[in-house]
């Protein structure tokens, strides 16, 4: 399974979507909608804000599950 590091995430308050290339070995914890500038960070659980609100979990979760969790 190849690692997907480019992604659709879409901001919790807007609904904007966005496709951004997610950075490979670290977690993002905060991210700025670009159309209403509204700061958000992941939900509960998760590690970054690209597991809880884009298409396609973190390169490094996506790296686990192909290890075999």
């Amino acid at each position: 399974m190849q690692v997907v590091k480019i992604t659709k995430i879409k901001c919790p308050n807007c609904g904007n979507i966005e496709t951004v290339e997610m950075p490979e070995y670290v977690c993002v914890r905060t991210y700025k909608c670009p159309k209403c500038e509204q700061v958000f960070k992941p939900k509960e659980g998760d590690c970054c804000v690209f597991c809880s609100y884009a298409d396609d979990e973190c390169p490094s979760k996506q790296q686990e599950k192909e290890c075999g969790d």
